[in-house]
């Protein structure tokens, strides 16, 4: 006890010592993959602006809409800058996962995730004059208002992020410089906080010279224009009444004072279903497009998803005229940041960003909020303008200056990668419901089949054995299944579900390739430890196997760009518990080497998962603290009381904690998101951060398949192989007598798992992922100790074997 908490003090004080000197974790990848640093050469803060920002929105531009002949200005731009994928995820409306065009511009606004009212994305009107508040054309000084603001600040209230809308061009103003806005979008994005737009013009060549702005946001809206216009000539859209004649009343709700008519390109009104979405897709092409047939409408009809074939095409070809319009009046030195905003559509999408001029040449894009290289952010946005202006990052801002990421191929190599990308998400999310219904339908399956096997046939003791190593090999073989690009088959899912499985099979053929293949705990031991260095190998060179992965994290969606994600720490903490047990027993005739060894490791499996640049995991550092310190206690032989467990948790309490202060005191654009929840704390959102947290854990055990995994898991594994069979003793108990480590691993796992249950958003999916490589690596020992006794006569099958149950701690 006293080595482990000196060792957790050692850890303490690295914490504080080491974030001081160490960046992010770098990694050569190419699009949408790897850990990249900051490395572009951006302006020190200053008191005033010290250049120029213009600011492109195309709301709905994918990588797959560029096309050399169709967007020529939009191609050249590409080959001379630094390109990316745009992640906009904002606050979707209910029952619709996309982000709307207004919710994208006051992200941009905000530097947070921002909300537009309504249940679904309306049109954005166009300002009006501030003088008399009516007319839709601007002052004669320039000056216009954004109508409804008050009802899109309310808004923001009753979102869990609490947007500050109006945060960019205050900031802009507050430092001396001018702000000019181009279409109704942009004039969101760079209204001030009352709404007040300084200079507003309709259109690009209603505002000639740019020269006296040092900020200018401009809209290309002809893509979600055209897509709105495509909904209300639709059949479906013609169509007002249901068959029993009753009037359906609309989902779509516009922005507070949108009119019916516009004369600029404006956002989409998208009509979201009233329950889930029965969006029917074709599967994506390998251009990286999907052919998308239609949603479901609340009143049982079709209508599109989203805009096809060539009025895309020609839409897509609009706005790209709109972006040379503008770009042929961009003063000289200035920077020019071309986004997509947001989506065009029912289906969220990977965007355009592309960063030309001032640091910004051919190469890749990256920001410290990702970590990856080819990808950033809608929220990146604003502090990216802040830095290139010089100007202090306002309190509030979220996102993280766009920067260079390291050299890129051609506008045609790069364009096709970054289309891949989007192509991946997409089919990771039409494979990722079906693979988790076949994965725990196959879980539920083999559990049923191995209690029939291991109470009533010995011949097939060997096929088991084998079987649940397998088993107990896929949830990490999820992972390294990222490095075949599976997606890109014309058949996905299969390739996925072969990958995977083909994984699982070499994982388990190198457990039984060598001596250690006799020993109880020699296979399990090699699963284990295939678990645990992987996925740490994998977050320490950048975490590129969890981006897209099917248990991993979803760029569209946004939730987590690097380091942990809850499912690969499921995989990873019960790895590395059950390894070091193994360990324990493999140094059992050396115990304080064993615990000198297993303490060393333990350590360095948490800085993996906690530390900023490595892991970030915020949640999982207790629980796997927990976890590793039960398991060396037990294995030492030790008693786990609850004073002792108290003492544990508080100090992987404050591990955290100090890792998360000293991640804080860096600078605000090298924080990973552990500093930035200490400062949301000392901001007064910290209790919102985590009731949103909260609720989403609750909301998880909802998830049907997973709970059903974690309950029949847990109840095999005290109902099966710690009972007798037919022929003698229970396999557990015969495990733990040849192996009594495996006792300390086994709890060690469960206490982290539960424990990760209750500190993470994802709740219920990490005892299921857990369980998932646990109980198999259980049952191949028991299996194993089975077939090493010999055949004894059988104790009643209805009775428990004597101290066989894992006991509790």
């Amino acid at each position: 006890m006293r080595v482990l908490l000196a060792a957790l003090l050692a850890l303490l004080v690295a914490a504080i010592v080491v974030p001081f000197s160490t960046g992010p974790a770098s990694a050569e990848t190419g699009p949408a993959g790897g850990t990249v640093p900051p490395g572009g050469t951006l302006p020190a803060a200053a008191t005033v602006p010290v250049g120029r920002v213009v600011v492109i929105g195309v709301p709905g531009l994918r990588w797959a809409d560029l096309d050399p002949e169709r967007t020529p200005t939009l191609w050249a731009l590409a080959d001379r800058g630094s390109t990316a994928s745009l992640s906009t995820r904002a606050v979707p409306p209910e029952g619709l996962p996309v982000t709307c065009p207004a919710a994208g511009w006051l992200t941009v606004s905000a530097g947070q995730r921002a909300a537009s009212p309504g249940s679904g994305c309306g049109a954005i009107p166009a300002p009006i004059a501030a003088e008399d508040g009516t007319a839709p054309v601007a002052a004669a000084d320039g000056t216009a208002s954004v109508p409804g603001w008050a009802a899109l600040i309310a808004a923001q209230q009753s979102s869990p992020f609490r947007a500050r809308l109006g945060l960019l061009a205050d900031a802009v103003t507050a430092a001396g410089g001018k702000v000019a806005a181009i279409g109704p979008g942009a004039a969101l994005a760079a209204a001030d906080g009352s709404g007040r737009v300084a200079t507003y013009a309709a259109t690009p060549a209603a505002l000639p010279d740019l020269t006296p702005y040092a900020l200018v946001v401009a809209e290309a809206g002809e893509i979600t224009q055209a897509w709105t216009e495509s909904r209300e000539t639709s059949p479906q859209s013609a169509q007002s009444t249901t068959p029993t004649n009753q009037a359906t009343p609309s989902t779509t709700q516009p922005v507070p004072g949108a009119s019916a008519a516009r004369s600029t390109a404006s956002a989409p009104q998208a009509t979201p279903p009233a329950a889930p979405s029965t969006t029917q897709s074709a599967r994506p092409t390998a251009s990286g497009t999907r052919s998308t047939a239609s949603t479901a409408s609340a009143g049982g009809e079709r209508e599109p998803a989203d805009l096809d074939g060539e009025a895309r095409r020609a839409a897509v070809s609009a706005a790209d005229r709109t972006v040379g319009e503008v770009l042929a009046r961009v003063p000289q030195g200035a920077t020019v940041l071309v986004a997509g905003i947001s989506d065009s559509g029912s289906v969220a999408h990977l965007h355009v960003a592309i960063a030309s001029g001032g640091p910004y040449g051919r190469g890749w894009l990256t920001a410290a909020s990702t970590r990856q290289r080819a990808l950033v952010t809608i929220t990146d946005v604003t502090a990216t303008v802040t830095h290139l202006l010089g100007i202090p990052t306002p309190e509030g801002v979220v996102g993280r200056a766009w920067s260079g990421g390291g050299a890129a191929p051609n506008a045609a190599v790069a364009v096709r990668g970054l289309a891949g990308a989007d192509l991946a998400s997409q089919v990771l999310r039409e494979v990722r419901e079906p693979f988790f219904i076949a994965l725990v339908s196959a879980q539920l399956l083999f559990y049923g089949l191995a209690a029939i096997v291991v109470r009533r046939h010995r011949r097939m003791l060997t096929a088991t054995r084998v079987v649940a190593t397998v088993s107990a090999a896929l949830p990490v073989s999820i992972f390294l299944a990222q490095l075949v690009p599976w997606w890109s088959f014309r058949h996905p899912m299969p390739a996925l579900l072969g990958t995977i499985v083909a994984f699982a099979a070499l994982v388990a053929g190198l457990a039984y390739a060598g001596p250690w293949r006799g020993r109880v705990l020699g296979p399990p031991a090699v699963v284990a430890g295939v678990s645990s260095l992987a996925l740490l190998a994998d977050v320490v060179t950048g975490s590129r196997l969890q981006v897209n992965a099917v248990a991993g994290y979803e760029p569209v969606t946004g939730g987590r760009f690097y380091g942990f994600g809850n499912m690969a720490f499921a995989v990873y903490s019960t790895g590395t518990i059950l390894l070091l047990a193994a360990v324990a027993h493999a140094l059992r005739r050396r115990p304080r080497l064993a615990v000198a060894v297993c303490v060393a490791y333990g350590l360095l499996a948490i800085a993996g998962d906690g530390w900023p640049t490595w892991g970030a995991d915020f949640g999982g550092v207790p629980s796997f603290v927990l976890g590793v310190a039960v398991c060396v206690l037990m294995a030492a032989g030790r008693r786990v009381s609850v004073l002792r467990l108290g003492v544990i948790g508080l100090a992987g309490a404050a591990l955290i904690s100090l890792i998360a202060v000293a991640d804080w005191l860096r600078p605000a654009d090298q924080r990973t998101h552990l500093g930035a929840f200490v400062q949301q704390i000392i901001g007064g959102d910290g209790g919102s951060v985590v009731g949103r947290k909260l609720g989403a854990m609750l909301h998880t055990l909802g998830n049907l398949p997973l709970t059903l995994l974690s309950v029949v898991a847990l109840a095999f594994l005290f109902l099966v192989p710690a009972r007798p069979s037919r022929w003698g003793a229970a396999g557990l108990s015969l495990a733990y007598a040849r192996a009594p480590e495996l006792r300390a691993g086994l709890i060690g796992a469960l206490t982290a798992a539960f424990a990760g249950f209750l500190l993470n958003d994802s709740g219920i999916a990490i005892p299921a992922m857990a369980l998932t490589v646990a109980v198999p690596l259980t049952l191949a020992a028991s299996v194993h100790a089975l077939q090493l006794a010999p055949p004894t006569t059988a104790a009643r099958s209805s009775a428990p074997a004597e101290a066989t149950a894992p006991p509790t701690a």
